[in-house]
């Protein structure tokens, strides 16, 4: 079986850098998809690619979707394309490292609904806080703990 690939969702992505290093040290595939990707350059990697896909507001969460197999690894902060991702068995990790599963995507899909009516009722919600150092080590680790996890139950897209 081939290798999992990881896709990177968007363009404001704020640990490609992180992950492109995880793929450069294990040969993975690796595919950033976004509506603006023009501008990403990717790393000098075999494996790399960029996918442009058009301008509607869930054009690169369908194409991942789409493509993304059972043991491949989404980088998103989008928690409905995590939801999507893990309908496929594969697995979904946000910039923070948080680790997406079939334990905690209902509660954050509930909490998104939350916060969405919140928002649209004139309360102000906040965003999420900056990625911090700790953030992004918490990244690299859930990062390279999912993919050895899919390298050894040998899945791969």
């Amino acid at each position: 079986m081939s290798a999992p690939t990881i896709y990177i969702d968007g363009d404001a992505c704020p640990v490609r850098e992180e992950a492109y290093r995880v793929a450069g040290r294990l040969g993975l595939p690796i595919v950033v998809v976004g509506n603006g990707a023009r501008g990403v350059r990717p790393p000098p990697l075999p494996n790399a690619r960029i996918v442009v896909v058009g301008d509607g507001a869930d054009a690169a969460d369908d194409w991942i979707a789409e493509h993304i197999a059972a043991g491949d690894v989404c980088v998103t902060a989008d928690i409905p394309l995590a939801a999507r991702c893990l309908a496929k068995a594969a697995k979904a990790i946000a910039p923070n490292g948080r680790v997406w599963d079939g334990d905690n995507i209902g509660g954050a899909l509930a909490s998104r609904e939350i916060g969405r009516a919140l928002r649209e009722s004139g309360v102000a919600t906040g965003g999420p806080p900056p990625l911090d150092h700790a953030a992004r080590s918490r990244f690299l680790s859930a990062l390279d703990a999912a993919v050895q996890a899919s390298l050894r139950a040998g899945h791969g897209g």
